[in-house]
C-alpha cells in the first residue's frame, strides 16, 4: 500500500500537528506512533497515545514496538509499503536509515535554538532555551539523515522567547511556527520542488539530554537563573523542585519578587514569609515569589528549601 503523506508522533503536540494537516492542508494517510508498553521504559513528557485517529478521522496508525523503530513489525511494515513524505513532531529519537530510506522525498522534522543549525544541535532544545535565558528561538524544519539534527534545512520560522514565557507557552509559539512551516513543506511537496539548503557556516555544538532529576534548584544560583530553570521545566515536563529535609517540593511557577529589601537574616532558600499561600523565599540576589507549588506539606515562615 502506497501512503502519502505520513506524520511521525507520540505526544499532545503531535495530535495538534494532525489535526491541522488533516483539517486544514491535506489528507494524513499514516500515523506512525509506538505502542503503550514502550511508554514503560521511556519518560516521555506531554505522551499522548493517538490510536483514537483512525476512528475520528480514519487514519492508519501504526504503533511500533520499538521508540527507534527497530523491531522487526516496524521493519517488515515498512519494507512491505511506499511511503512518499514524512513529518516529524514530539518524536525524541532518531529515525533510522533503513526507515528514512524508504520514504521518496525524506522525512522532515524540527529543531531550533537562539543560533542556526549546526549550533544547537541535540536534546531539550526549547528548554535550554529558556533555562540559559535566550530570548529568540529559531525553529528549522529541515530533513532527516542518520546523525541528529544536520543542517538539512528547507525553511525556518523564528519567535521571541520573553521573560513572561514558559515551556508550555514557548510551545505555543512553536506550534504556531510549525504549522507555517508545515504549510510551506506539503505546498512545496505537491508542487515537487522540495528545496534543501545543505551548507551552513555555523559552528556545532549540543544541548545535552536533561532529565527529572535536572529540575533541582540551587538557591545559590541567581533569582534569574532559577526563575529560567523553572519556567524551562513548567508542566508538561517534570518540573523543578527543591528538598525540606525528606520532603520534594515541586515548584511549577514563581516569579521575581524584590531585589532591593534587605533579606540578608535569611538564608538563600529559605522562607521569609506567606502571603495569601504563596512563599517569599530568599535567594543569593533577591528574592522569589512560589505562585504555585506541590508538597506534602505547605511552606511555612522559616522553613529552608536546599
Amino acid at each position: 500500500m502506497k501512503y502519502k503523506v505520513v506524520v511521525f508522533g507520540v505526544k499532545d503536540t503531535s495530535e495538534n500537528i494532525v489535526t491541522y494537516i488533516q483539517e486544514k492542508l491535506c489528507p494524513v494517510d499514516l500515523v506512525i506512533t509506538i505502542s503503550p508498553e514502550v511508554t514503560q521504559k521511556n519518560q516521555i513528557s506531554g505522551y499522548k497515545g493517538l490510536s483514537f485517529l483512525t476512528e475520528k478521522y480514519g487514519i492508519a496508525v501504526h504503533e511500533a514496538d520499538s521508540y527507534f523503530l527497530t523491531d522487526e513489525k516496524t521493519q517488515t511494515f515498512m519494507r512491505e509499503n511506499e511511503f512518499d513524505i514524512g513529518i516529524s513532531m514530539g518524536w525524541q529519537r532518531l529515525i533510522p536509515k533503513s526507515v528514512l530510506d524508504c520514504f521518496r522525498y525524506g522525512v522532515f522534522g524540527f529543531h531550533g535554538n537562539c543560533g542556526y543549525l549546526p549550533f544547537g544541535r541535540g536534546r531539550s532544545p526549547l528548554n535550554w532555551s529558556i533555562i540559559l535565558g535566550d530570548s529568540r528561538f529559531n525553529l528549522n524544519l529541515f530533513q532527516y539523515d542518520e546523525r541528529a539534527d544536520s543542517p538539512n534545512v528547507f525553511a525556518t520560522e523564528m519567535f521571541s522567547i520573553t521573560p513572561h514565557d514558559d515551556i508550555r507557552t514557548a510551545q505555543y509559539k512553536n506550534m504556531i511556527c510549525s504549522k507555517n512551516l508545515i504549510r510551506k513543506l506539503l505546498q512545496a511537496y505537491q508542487e515537487d520542488r522540495i528545496e534543501i539548503r545543505r551548507d551552513s557556516r555555523d559552528f556545532d555544538s549540543w544541548y545535552p539530554k536533561r532529565t527529572g532529576a535536572d529540575g533541582r534548584i540551587d538557591f545559590h544560583a541567581r533569582t534569574r537563573e532559577i526563575y529560567n530553570l523553572i519556567r524551562g521545566v513548567a508542566a508538561p515536563f517534570p518540573g523543578a523542585f527543591a528538598m525540606l529535609g525528606e520532603e520534594k517540593v515541586t515548584i511549577w511557577e514563581a516569579h521575581p519578587f524584590d531585589e532591593m529589601i534587605d533579606f540578608s537574616e535569611y538564608a538563600p532558600g529559605e522562607v521569609i514569609d506567606v502571603f495569601d499561600g504563596k512563599p517569599v523565599v530568599r535567594t543569593v540576589d533577591g528574592s522569589l515569589l512560589i505562585d504555585r507549588y506541590e508538597s506534602g506539606r505547605k511552606l511555612q515562615t522559616g522553613d529552608l528549601l536546599a
